[in-house]
């Protein structure tokens, strides 16, 4: 029956795509949209949609996926962990038994404990219980159902009527696993997740915009050791344009700094961290990625009051140089041990001078940012070979293979990354090469990756006492032009080489991915690869391209045709843009400079 519904359902929206009137009936018209195994109903932009987000969801499904292994592997672990404890105990009691009675048979008590090592032995994992917290139209929790076999239910989520509509037809259009599957409910996610405390197995998050207002409630309804991944789309933010606005949604300050994306990560972490704490939990990131306009972060959440103690020694403070690239870490907290008992004391410092010894400019001071690991090397490798052994279900398998491949490569133990060029821009040189620079790095006995947030940085543990003596050498070699005596580069160059930089190729400097040609930074698509315009919002012309939209518009708007030349905009078309949307423009822009 379900099928049927589900087979009406496309004949539904077939033929109210062919049977095209004029513009005033076009917003009634709906088009089916396929992505991995999962269809759902289109019609304008009632219920917001993004294309550019199908990498998003593709990396989701395969978290999710090394997540039920993971999940699996620690349940039998612990089992067998049980059950020979059990067969310890039991062990020296059948023995006294067996001296006091002369072979007289096993008690009770015995009996109930075999059968319950028995019992426990066949007991299966229970199926993940899922939480999508802002489901629009329903396209990820249908994709969860229908993808991964480990997945018991979903609950689909929103506060917004039309979507939850939406997403019931669309739970019909896919059938009946998906009908069993994935139950829409039309709530607030903040007081649903509050009343659903320690519930899920694993929660998303995933805004248009800030996450803020729900890191609060989305800590207490992860389940002891469940999984929460969150979204931020509001980069602007994030990386330091508005860093008022940063420190109160994510209390936390940032900088302009070239390492902006991984700081938006860090950032994020260090907030969860942060909202955790208060209920005795804390955070363990297994991925934290950053992508085209947003990032997203996986973590696992445990609660242990005594772990909770150690939360201030994976924060630091940063401090920036405003003259060269050289940054600093102030831990907030450390960790002291004593005969295998540990005291938790404030960090020490400072840790740097008034000014940057290497150009005697000032320091701006950020944070507090996450500076533990922000990756774990095992969910890396078991999310890589996942994806290889089911390529075909990724619609946009290249791009997120290239971005996991990237982060497989980062050192886990370098925050931050430098950038090559903006090294040379202080200095006034040429810029060497990337692998001779990393050459020059690990003959002077140290590590260097590259980093996913951003195809020209590089992570190392080098202290910057050790890149400007490397810089140093490279310009004795590539002379430039004399500079102001204040410049950041003349003092640094006035300074002899500690170092001797020995640029000769070393096989460990160089990417096995790239050496291999398997792609780590793949080019988006199609044009206008970006964020969308808001659910609801009346599409203007110069939203049709970056919605792929050509003729006459679902809501009434004139769409631009393929290949025709674009309308000219009113003034008071351009003045009402500007009221509806000065931040998401502001923000677009700011992405790109922070960019």
């Amino acid at each position: 029956m379900e099928e049927e519904s589900a087979q009406h359902m496309r004949s539904k929206g077939s033929k109210l795509n062919s049977n095209k009137k004029d513009k005033s009936s076009s917003s009634s018209e709906y088009s089916i949209l396929k992505e991995g195994r999962a269809e759902i109903l289109l019609r304008g932009n009632d219920v917001f949609y993004n294309k550019a987000q199908i990498v998003n969801r593709d990396l989701s499904i395969a978290v999710v996926k090394a997540f039920l292994s993971k999940r699996e592997e620690e349940f039998i672990n612990g089992r067998n962990k049980k059950r020979s404890g059990a067969q310890s105990q039991a062990q020296p009691e059948e023995k006294e038994k067996v001296e006091s009675s002369c072979g007289s048979a096993p008690s009770d008590s015995m009996d109930s404990k075999t059968q319950d090592i028995k019992s426990d032995a066949i007991l299966p994992v229970k199926p993940l219980r899922v939480l999508e917290a802002l489901a629009a139209s329903g396209l990820r929790a249908l994709r969860y159902a229908r993808e991964i076999d480990g997945v018991g239910s979903v609950i689909a989520l929103d506060n917004d009527e039309v979507a939850v509509e939406s997403c019931k037809r669309n739970i019909k259009l896919n059938g009946s696993v998906a009908a069993a599957k994935v139950q829409p409910v039309h709530a607030d996610a903040r007081v649903y997740m509050l009343t659903h405390e320690k519930e899920f197995d694993a929660v998303d998050v995933d805004p248009y915009g800030s996450p803020s207002v729900f890191l609060d409630s989305a800590v207490q309804t992860v389940a002891d050791g469940g999984l929460l991944m969150c979204t931020a789309t509001d980069m602007a933010v994030l990386c330091g344009n508005n860093g008022e606005v940063c420190y109160s949604k994510y209390g936390a300050y940032p900088l302009r700094g070239k390492y902006c994306h991984e700081m938006a990560l860090r950032i994020l972490l260090a907030s969860i961290e942060s909202h955790a704490n208060r209920y005795k939990r804390y955070i363990i990131p297994v991925l934290s990625v950053s992508i085209d306009f947003y990032v997203r972060v996986f973590v696992r959440i445990y609660t242990s009051p005594k772990a909770v103690k150690a939360s201030a020694s994976k924060l630091s403070y940063l401090y920036q140089c405003v003259g060269c690239d050289a940054f600093h870490l102030q831990p907030v907290g450390r960790i002291v041990y004593r005969d295998d008992n540990a005291r938790y004391l404030p960090g020490t410092g400072p840790v740097i001078l008034p000014e940057c010894k290497h150009c005697g400019k000032r320091f701006n001071m950020g944070g507090a940012i996450w500076s533990e690991p922000i990756h774990d090397a095992d969910w890396i490798a078991l999310i890589l070979k996942e994806m290889n052994a089911s390529r075909k279900s990724y619609p946009a398998f290249d791009k997120v293979h290239g971005v996991v491949t990237a982060i497989s490569e980062e050192l886990l133990d370098a925050p931050l990354y430098l950038s090559l060029h903006s090294l040379c821009s202080t200095l006034k040189c040429t810029s060497p090469s990337a692998s001779l620079f990393r050459y020059a790095v690990v003959n002077a006995g140290y590590n260097i990756s590259s980093s996913h947030a951003s195809p020209l940085g590089l992570k190392t543990n080098a202290p910057m006492d050790v890149v400007w003596d490397i810089m140093r050498c490279w310009v004795k070699t590539h002379p430039v032009k004399a500079q102001t005596p204040d410049h950041a580069g003349t003092k640094i160059l006035s300074q002899e080489p500690v170092l001797q930089a020995n640029f000769s190729k070393v096989n460990a400097a160089l990417s096995k991915a790239r050496t291999k040609g398997i792609p780590r930074f793949v080019p988006n698509p199609e044009e206008y690869w970006g964020p969308k315009p808001r659910a609801g919002r009346q599409l203007s012309s110069k939203h049709m391209h970056s919605h792929g939209l050509t003729g006459p518009s679902p809501n009434g708007a004139s769409h631009v045709e393929a290949g025709a030349a674009p309308q000219e905009v009113s003034a008071e078309e351009k003045v009402a843009d500007a009221e509806l949307e000065p931040e998401s423009k502001r923000q677009k822009v700011d992405s790109c400079e922070a960019s």
